[in-house]
């Protein structure tokens, strides 16, 4: 389990350092910051001297390079727009970001895996065939009209919650939370519902055929020999062994939730990661993009590691697998 863990740590590294890479590399192309960062009354000398100041007169790899041994130490720099540290701005914005992203997460899993299960018990009946229209119906809608439509109905028409900003927070250290607040809560509603439709959607159809495809298999139809309870078979059985493949697609929906939520923040004006991002490009700040996409790397490479050993806990065959490889 150990060398196992150590693999996986190191791939996770040289996946780091390729991101790094890329995304410097990449956005040094959108424009020249300098730019953005002063006026047209600017003269030449004045920018050369600025340049310089910010390192950007050396080769894109030279700046790479040291942009990733600083990140390394969580420096990520100064941001060009804000002349702010970049980690400040990004731990100023996380906690919106990672308590959307967390509320959108537990919205799907808890409404999509009961639904699935629902959908795959009876499927001819009536209730599988409306769950089947509402997964359509949030597979095809756009998130930008799934926010637009909620605001529209809950903000507009009844007034019972509001349509842009985090309200009250509670500040627990350097964490910011809105959980703790009735405003808070209230602004996190439409948003994480918003940011789910998709993925609570995605995990009901998958979690279904998943379920239908186990239920058809011998050790159920033995199980059922064996007179097991129904209760047995589907959730100690056959919803078990639907859990793999559900975990896999969960672990990197959390990681796409962070990452996407740009429309989500956009839409409802939520104090995030997202609406840093898109400020960043609009005036290219290359360290916040770049530290973005370090982030997300990160989270994204987390997860994974987690599903993976998940996969252990849930799948005794990979269990068996790593100990032959190890004797």
């Amino acid at each position: 389990m150990i060398a196992y863990l150590l693999r996986r740590l190191m791939a996770s590294i040289g996946v780091m350092i390729a991101v790094g890479f890329i995304a410097f590399a990449m956005f040094r192309y959108l424009g020249d910051p300098v730019n953005q960062m002063v006026g047209v009354e600017t003269s030449i000398a004045e920018r050369s001297a600025l340049r310089h100041e910010l390192g950007l007169d050396d080769p894109t790899i030279v700046q790479a390079e040291r942009f990733l041994a600083h990140a390394a130490t969580l420096d990520f720099g100064v941001s060009y727009q804000f002349r702010q540290p970049v980690a400040t701005l990004i731990a100023e914005r996380l906690p919106a970001t990672l308590e959307l992203a967390l509320a959108a997460s537990l919205l799907s899993l808890g409404m999509g895996l009961p639904m699935g299960v629902a959908a795959a018990l009876k499927p001819k009946g009536a209730l599988a065939h409306l769950l089947q229209a509402v997964s359509l119906i949030g597979v095809s809608l756009p998130t930008f009209l799934v926010g637009v439509l909620l605001i529209t109905l809950f903000s507009v028409i009844l007034r019972w919650l509001p349509s842009f900003g985090r309200g009250d927070v509670v500040r627990v250290g350097w964490w910011t939370t809105g959980l703790l607040t009735v405003s808070g809560l209230k602004s996190l509603t439409m948003p994480a519902l918003t940011l789910a439709l998709f993925q609570m959607t995605l995990i009901m159809r998958l979690v279904r055929a998943e379920m239908l495809e186990v239920l058809r298999a011998d050790y159920i139809r033995f199980a059922r020999a064996r007179g097991l309870s129904d209760r047995a078979v589907y959730f100690r059985h056959a919803l078990k062994n639907t859990l793999v493949p559900v975990m896999t697609v969960v672990g990197l929906q959390l990681g796409s939730i962070v990452a996407f939520s740009i429309i989500t923040e956009t839409v409802f004006a939520w104090p995030g990661m997202g609406q840093l991002f898109l400020q960043s490009i609009q005036n290219v700040d290359v360290p916040v993009m770049a530290a973005y996409l370090l982030c997300v790397a990160a989270l994204f490479v987390g997860l994974n590691l987690v599903v993976d050993l998940l996969y252990l806990w849930v799948d005794p065959r990979l269990r068996a697998g790593l100990d032959q490889a190890r004797g």
